[in-house]
This record gives structure tokens, sequence and C-alpha cells, in this order.
């Protein structure tokens, strides 16, 4: 670690900002020396603060032997590991605790609330020049309410913004709401039936019109015409209606209990939209709006040039609420190359300042660090899972104008001992160690965080043995070229993913354990912009799944993660399919009548006490019956120019760069 980051812990210590407990916790992560953490522990005992003399006790003997063991070995939790030494997780002090609630009513939990590089000095409008970053998959529309990949959802965020996101503790952050609701404060109903957000006043739209209560009710009705197809129609669905009551209030009312009342107008699926630009384009026409290749927003960057699928460039806002804010004049957000050439254009060589999802190998992610480099990895514990999704029906027969119609069955996968095989021919630790290392780790479950719903009640398994066994046992019997058969039918799939240089390594550790099990596997990649694309007629897309496997990584989204559990609802509206221009998030065509009851359960269920037992038994139901096959518990990983100040990286937030606008950099 360098010396002005040992400097900038040690100010925190004695400006007692620091805990002895948080003194410890960095320490190890960072993987300082025992000596090192004995100096910060000296600093945080020498301030006269209360809140620094906790874990007193804690001894600098003890402070090596930790240290020493987290900077080797990462440790599960939540669905993440616990960064390498080197990587930086640095100071939370950029965005102290909101005082807000969860989303299911609950006091909002106490403590450090997201994760920055470091904090900056007060800065001035448009000082700091171009941002430069770099999104190797590119985006290809700015609208997030018609996009179903991140890649999307992050370059709409430098403009767009919804009433509120959430911390990496998953405290409710206002953006355009003036606070966070309660039941303290009477904003949440007790039942659940309602909540009312009062909105920040003098907010204004980069073309000047104000921003009010009414362009909070037309996003709903933009979002909710079933024929605008957005991706996050069903973040609105228990909506029954919205009251306006003045220009800065809004009071929706739900149709049934609301636990995950922060749902609508939040996080990704609630960037809010301008009624004076859009009103004309609802419905069939909302492809067609000019605003999605150049929206007007409300926060510190507007765009002045966009190529779908190359590059997008901003510039400053001057209609931003904070007059000293964005710090940056301009940004440009460059599309496409590849996750390691995007790791070694930041880290490596810093030609970019900032690179996004850095999803290459351990070793590479290894080796590109040093003392001397101009960029450093930024890792902070994920939510999401990188999964192989089964199709199951089939993708090889054309019905009403459409593969892998609902109606059809797979011819195989259908049976769960072939998805059980499957699971089992699956080297799982091998893509951990040596495809991901500090980045992820090996899981079982869809879900795995919060902490609260997590299961511990699944495991994987890889016994090749194991699996030939099971096969042979059911009737598939390997011909002479090793391909297994049932009544003629050979076990014969295509497996897609993006291009990606460690998903296709993943693909060959996937065919090599298929391939021993007798099933033959093809290989198929798409780049990255075509597979995540919303448009109906490409057929390449994640949602058309025209294959019999395909792999990507999905994240929760949201603390209270009913919308992400919908990736397996059976409700025919939820299916991705021709008649709802595959805007529907079930991929897979799972059905299942008691994940069903249980998810309609905890659409409406507001006693935390009870909220767990169902997302642990939709889990357990997901993986049991091998709907999809979870791989790997992903960190974020991205690459950051040291200098880079107030990242405040979020595990809950809509994106990486739903703080862009109070970045900075260090002269």
């Amino acid at each position: 670690m360098s010396d002005d980051r040992f400097h900038v812990l040690r100010q925190q210590a004695l400006a007692g900002k620091l805990t002895r407990r948080d003194v410890l916790r960095r320490g190890m992560l960072l993987g300082l020396s025992a000596p090192a953490i004995a100096a910060l522990l000296a600093a945080c005992g020498s301030s006269s603060s209360s809140s620094s003399s906790s874990s007193s006790s804690s001894s600098s003997s003890s402070s090596s032997s930790s240290a020493s063991s987290a900077a080797s070995t990462p440790t599960s939790g939540s669905g993440g590991t616990t960064p390498a030494a080197g990587t930086a997780t640095a100071s939370t002090s950029g965005t102290p605790s909101t005082g807000g609630v969860s989303p299911s009513g609950s006091p909002a939990t106490s403590g450090q609330s997201t994760i920055a590089l470091y904090s900056g000095p007060p800065t001035k409008r448009g000082e700091g020049g171009q941002l430069k970053l770099l999104w190797w998959e590119a985006p290809t529309i700015l609208n997030g309410h018609l996009s179903q990949g991140t890649k999307d959802y992050d370059a709409s965020r430098v403009v767009s913004e919804p009433l509120a996101d959430f911390d990496t503790d998953g405290n409710i952050v206002p953006i355009l709401a003036d606070h966070a609701p309660s039941l303290e404060n009477g904003e949440v109903d007790p039942k659940g039936m309602s909540v009312t957000w009062k909105l920040k006043q003098g907010v204004k739209w980069s073309d000047g019109q104000p921003f009010t209560s009414a362009d909070v009710k037309f996003t709903y009705d933009f979002v909710i015409d079933q024929a605008t197809a957005a991706v996050t129609i069903a973040s609105y669905l228990n909506i029954a209606s919205i009251d306006t009551p003045d220009d800065y209030t809004v009071t929706i009312h739900f149709k049934a209990p609301a636990p995950n009342w922060a749902n609508a107008f939040c996080s990704y699926n609630g960037y809010i939209l301008p009624q004076h630009i859009l009103k004309d384009y609802v419905g069939k026409n909302a492809r067609n709006a000019p605003f999605n290749l150049k929206p007007i927003g409300t926060n510190g960057f507007q765009v002045v040039d966009f190529v779908p699928g190359d590059h997008v460039d901003y510039t400053v806002n001057n209609n931003y609420r904070d007059p000293t804010k964005p710090y940056f004049a301009t940004v440009n957000l460059k599309g496409g190359g590849d996750a390691t050439s995007a790791a070694r254009a930041a880290i490596q060589l810093g030609e970019v300042d900032y690179s996004w999802n850095l999803q290459v190998t351990a070793d590479i992610l290894k080796s590109l660090q040093t003392p001397s480099s101009p960029g450093q990895l930024v890792i902070y514990p994920g939510n999401g899972t990188e999964r192989i999704l089964i199709n199951h029906s089939d993708p090889n027969k054309t019905v009403d104008g459409q593969q892998s119609h609902l109606g059809t069955p797979h011819p195989f996968q259908s049976d769960i001992n072939v998805r059980k095989a499957y699971a089992m021919a699956i080297d799982y630790q091998t893509m951990q160690n040596k495809l991901y290392g500090p980045a992820g780790v090996a899981t079982a479950n869809v879900l795995v965080a919060p902490t609260r719903f997590v299961s511990k009640n699944t495991s994987q398994k890889f016994d090749i043995a194991a699996a030939n066994t099971l096969l042979d046992n059911n009737g598939y019997a390997k011909g002479s070229g090793g391909t297994r058969a049932k009544n003629g039918v050979k076990l014969s799939v295509v497996y897609q993913t993006t291009v990606n240089a460690l998903r296709q390594e993943e693909q060959e550790i996937v065919k090599n354990g298929l391939q021993q099990i007798g099933v033959n596997c093809t290989l198929k990649t798409i780049d990255a912009s075509v597979f995540f694309s919303s448009a109906a007629g490409n057929t390449d897309t994640a949602a058309h799944f025209y294959a019999d496997l395909e792999m990507f990584t999905n994240t929760a989204g949201n603390p209270y993660p009913i919308n992400y559990m919908q990736s397996w609802w059976g409700d025919p509206s939820n299916i991705a399919q021709k008649e709802n221009q595959w805007a529907g998030n079930n991929y897979s065509r799972w059905q299942n009548s008691q994940y069903d009851s249980l998810y309609n359960q905890a659409l409406t269920e507001m006693d935390p006490a009870k909220q767990p037992p169902l997302f642990i038994q939709m889990n357990d139901l997901v993986v049991d019956n091998v709907a999809v096959i979870n791989l790997i518990a992903r960190n974020g990983v991205s690459g950051a120019n040291r200098k880079l100040r107030n990242l405040n990286l979020s595990t809950w937030a809509s994106s990486e760069l739903w703080n862009i606008s109070n970045w900075s950099m260090a002269s």
C-alpha cells in the first residue's frame, strides 16, 4: 500500500472517523503489516472521539495473524469474497449513512454505507477536464426502461436519476427525493398499502424545464402501458394509483401490501422520465423516441453525441442542482473491446480513468497491478451470480413464428435427471480458483445477498462418475461416438454466452465435463451488444434464448430482491416470448406452481421475520430442480485511476456510475 493511502487512513483515525474495529478490518483487507496496523491503532487511540475506543482489547499480534490470513485467503460471505491485499476497498466516509429505512419498512442498518476509493476536497464545476470511461460492452440505448443490459443502465445513469438509490448496506439514499420515507415519519403505511415521497425542490431537467411530481406520475404511465414493452414493468404492476397533490409530493397506492415499496422509481428500475419530452412516445411509439439516443435528464451531465455500440460523449449539465458539481467538464464513455484490454487500459497503461466489469482470469488480475501502475483494482461486494440457464423449451422447433416456444418442451432437458447430470459435470472449484480468484466464489445459490435471504441448504457436487451413472440408469445410452441418446434423440446442445476471454474459458471447463458424460456440446459466442440487446427482431439475444444453454451474470439490484426472483416466476406474461416482444424476465421458460405460490406470497409479505423463509424456499426450489446451474457469486471488479476520488461504489446501487456527479480527481 502506498504511503498516501496509509496517510489517509491515519488522518481518519486521528480525526476519530475510524473505530479500532474499522482500523483492524481495513488493515487486514489492505494487507498491512503488524507494525503498520499498530501505528494506526495508536492513532485511533489518541482521538478523543468516543467512537474510537471500541475493540480496545485487540492486540497487534492478533492483527498480524489476521492480516496475513486475509491477504491470502478469500472468504465467503453474502455471496462474495474478501478482496485480496492490494485492492482498493477504502474509506466509506464520502457518503454517510442516510438514516433511511430498508424497503421492508424496518429501520436502516447502522454503520458504513458505501465503498469509496477516497474522499476528495471540495470542487468547482467543470474544473477537472475530461473523465475517460471504458465499458467493454458497448451501450446501444440510453433509456433504462427499454434496456436489458447493464451497459445501457450505466450509460443512462450518467444522465438519468431515480427517486432514490441504495448503498452497500441496503439503506435508501435519496436522489431526486428529498429524504427517505419511513414508518417513523409516517410516509410509509404500516400495512404496506401506500408510500409518500417528498421531492427535492428546484431541480431542473437539463433543458431548463422544472422537475415535478408530474414527471414521476408520467414515468409510471410510460412503463405500465404494455405496448411500451418496458423491461421494468414488473416493478410497477402492484401500483393501483398515484396521487400528486402538489409539485413536490407523490403518493403511491398499492393494490396489495408492498414490502418492496422502494422498488418502483428506485435504483435501475426507477429512472424518472421527462413528461414534456416523452408525452407523445408512450406505447408502441416508445422505441422511436429521439430521447432513447439523446436523453434529457437531471443528473450532472447531458449527452452530446452517442453512437450505439461505440461511444457516448457527455458534457456538464449547467442546470444541475449542485452549483459546485460535477467536477469533470466532459465524460467520454468508450464502448467495445474486451475485458482484458479494458483492465490493462485502466490499471497498467493509464489510458482511461475507469474501466468496468473486469471479468478476466485471476492470473491477469494479479499481474496487472504493481506499486508503480497508474491504476488499481477496485473490488466491492456483489449481489449476483454467473450462471448457466437451461432452456426448458425446444430451441430447434418453430411454433407460431418463434423458437423456444413456451408450449414446446425441450426433448431431453425437460428431464430433471439430465439437468442433474449437467450440474455434476462442472468443475466449480477450478473455475473459482483458476478463473476468478478474488473476484468470486463458487456457489450453488441463485440468491447470494442480502445475508438474511441466503440459503444454507444447498451444495455443489462435481462428480463425473455419478453423473454418468445417473444417465445410464435413466436410459441415456452412449453410442459409438460417445454421445448419449434416448429414443433416438441425441444429447447434443448449443451453449452460448458473450464474447469474453474468461467466459470462453468457463465454456471450455463446462464443455469438457459435458463431453465426459456423453453430451455433445457446441460452443457459441455472441457480441455482448447483441446478446444483451432488447431488439425484438434480434434472435441472438439472451431473452430469445434460441439455444440449449446460455451463460451470463444476473444481479439482484434491490435489497428486497423480489424482482430478481421474478426470473423464475412462471406466469405466461413473464415468459420471454413474441407476445411481449421478449421483454419477459423468465428466459428459461421454467414453470413450477410451488415456486409461483411462494413468489406471490413474497410480493405482499410485510412481516420481516416471515420474508426470509419465502426467499430461501424459492432459491432452494430453483437449485433442487436445476432450473439453472449457478457457478460463481461475483464481486464487483473494476479498474480505476489511483487519483480518482468519491467513487462510493455500492453493492445495491443502480450503477457503478450512480455517484458520478460527485467524482473528482486528486492533483
